[in-house]
């Protein structure tokens, strides 16, 4: 295997990277085609094989760090789901005489604290998804291996 990069190394590279993007056009696409230009052209040069492992990576760590958020939410939202029918079922039976209960107020908005973290944590990597791709991508298409942050590497 020749050790030098090439320049359709590199714009094979700078692809796998940008082509991540295409999750918001087809479902998972994120891993399906950057892993086909990965498979069909890792043989052919140690440069392409890293950037498609780390482009990867990068992506199923994106993907477990979101599960996880928002395995971590559930909990949170059911409470502050109980919180606002039993708001909503005082509301309904005291038409009349309205009175807020500043209690349950306070309850439903003090349970939507770590959602609202959580959402501002989602939002950041997403943020850093799209920079550090696009950072990747540029790398490569100079022949650069660019190494991801807060990336757990499954595939080694």
């Amino acid at each position: 295997m020749d050790t030098t990069i090439n320049k359709h190394q590199m714009n094979l590279a700078a692809i796998i990277h940008i082509s991540t993007f295409s999750k918001y056009f087809i479902p998972f696409g994120n891993f399906i085609l950057p892993m086909i230009i990965w498979i069909s052209n890792k043989g052919q040069s140690a440069f392409v094989d890293e950037n498609g492992k780390n482009a990867l990576n990068f992506q199923i760590s994106i993907l477990l760090y979101s599960l996880f958020l928002g395995i971590l939410c559930i909990p949170f939202l059911l409470f502050s789901a109980f919180d606002f029918i039993q708001l909503a079922n005082l509301l309904e039976h005291n038409t009349h005489d309205i009175d807020l209960p500043v209690r349950s107020l306070y309850d439903l908005s003090i349970g939507m604290i770590p959602v609202g973290i959580a959402g501002l944590l989602i939002f950041a990597l997403f943020i850093a998804d799209v920079l550090c791709t696009i950072l990747a991508g540029i790398r490569a298409s100079k022949g650069i291996l660019y190494q991801y942050p807060i990336t757990i590497n499954f595939i080694k």
